[in-house]
């Protein structure tokens, strides 16, 4: 899957839900659940312990079933060690150029952060092909629909904030997409073994998208 496609795929499913977790082994069972319930916009956050072997394990078990990202990454070595280890998506919580370059030149999407609408134009000029607003919640969601009157062409992805209800409401004020963390990967349901309410918020998420 080449940058357009991985692109169509971010606006179409709307969703990319965030993954962080302190035990990789029960990584697999936890992408599984959300694959099921409808989410399969995957990015693993390099918080994970041996994140770049993590993401080999889901590239080789999910393949295609998933887009299959990485997140937290602040430098464009980790990018490039990532999108070898089968990313297709790279995320940073940061505007770094050298990220931005790097992702770009291997023909797959980059998502850098951005607060502040300078931040964010000089990302989408560079080539980004969305740009992570970060941490949303503390600009609220008529921040999106402030900037993106005077700049229309912009493609922004809040992340923070966005929960199973409030997500329709951050596209409708002008997200490409939403990136959802604990509200969709339950961190008490994981500890408990519980993987079907994963699949179950993923499911309530993607009804209330009208995705299913």
């Amino acid at each position: 899957m080449k940058r357009e496609e991985i692109r169509k795929s971010i606006k179409e499913k709307k969703v990319l839900a965030v993954v962080r977790m302190n035990n990789p082994d029960q990584l697999l069972k936890v992408i599984e659940a959300i694959m099921n319930g409808g989410v399969t916009g995957i990015e693993l956050t390099m918080t994970i312990p041996n994140a770049i072997e993590s993401i080999k394990l889901a590239d080789k078990k999910f393949g295609d079933d998933i887009l299959l990202g990485v997140g937290s990454v602040t430098n464009s070595e980790t990018a490039l060690k990532a999108i070898d280890a089968g990313a297709k998506f790279v995320v940073s919580p940061i505007y770094k150029s050298e990220i931005v370059d790097s992702v770009i030149k291997s023909n797959l999407v980059v998502i850098p952060g951005g607060f502040t609408p300078t931040e964010i134009q000089a990302a989408y000029e560079q080539g980004a092909d969305f740009v992570k607003i970060f941490p949303a919640d503390n600009l609220g969601m008529s921040f999106i629909k402030s900037i993106k009157a005077p700049l229309p062409h912009l493609n922004v992805i809040p992340t923070g904030g966005v929960n199973l209800s409030n997500a329709i409401d951050w596209i409708n004020h002008g997200a490409s997409a939403v990136g959802i963390g604990s509200a969709l990967v339950d961190k008490e349901a994981i500890e408990s073994g519980d993987f079907n309410k994963l699949t179950e918020n993923a499911k309530i998420l993607c009804s209330n998208l009208g995705l299913n």
